[in-house]
This record gives C-alpha cells, structure tokens and sequence, in this order.
C-alpha cells in the first residue's frame, strides 16, 4: 500500500526558513518522480517543486524559483522540501505527490503558517 508521510510543518515568522519530509512506503521510491504542492487557503492547489526519479532533474514554477529547492534521498525514500526567505503568503498546506505506473498519490499534508 502506498505511503506518503509529510512532516516539517508548523509555525515560522516572515523570512525564516523550513525543511519539510515526505516519507514514502509501499512502492518503489527510486522509480518514481515525486512533487511539491500546496493548497493555501480558498485556493487551488499548485505546484512547488518536482524531482525526477535519479534527483538528476528538478523542476520549479517560476514563481517558486529562487526560495525552494527540492532533494531526495533514494536510500532513506524521502523526499524533502527547503523553503527559505518564508512570506506570509507562502501559508498553506504542503503535499507530497507520488507519480507511479500512471497514476498520482497523495499524503495528507502539512500545514505551514508563516506569521509574526
């Protein structure tokens, strides 16, 4: 059964910095192509981040290039998120995505609120 864990979320003032994790279980991490997306509130999820199976390819939004950088780590099947230079409006709900044989799956997400 497919697993994806995130974690990292919380509470950080304007300008600070996050690590979020998305632990991943129940299919082969080093095969799949993984994502960053977030939901903030009242609006559509979007795309952070994508990171190729190998970690050899990234890929960012422009508008979230320059404070995000997406790794993976194929022995520890984590995926992680850096965010730096945090704003306000970078509050919402952070999800990992799984892209296996076709077909997207989902963690639960994590939720950063960035605030003074």
């Amino acid at each position: 059964q497919v697993q994806l864990v995130e974690s990292g979320g919380g509470l950080v003032q304007p300008g600070g910095s996050l690590r979020l994790s998305c632990a991943a279980s129940g299919f082969t991490f080093s095969s799949s192509y993984m994502s960053w997306y977030r939901q903030a509130p009242g609006k559509e999820r979007e795309l952070v981040a994508g990171i190729s199976n190998t970690g050899g390819s990234t890929t960012y939004p422009d508008s979230m290039k320059g404070r995000f950088t997406i790794s993976r780590d194929n022995a520890k099947n984590t995926v992680y998120l850096q965010m730096n230079s945090l704003k306000p409006e970078d509050t919402a709900v952070y999800y990992c995505k799984a892209l296996r044989l076709g077909m997207d799956y989902w963690g639960k997400g994590t939720l950063v609120t960035v605030s003074s």
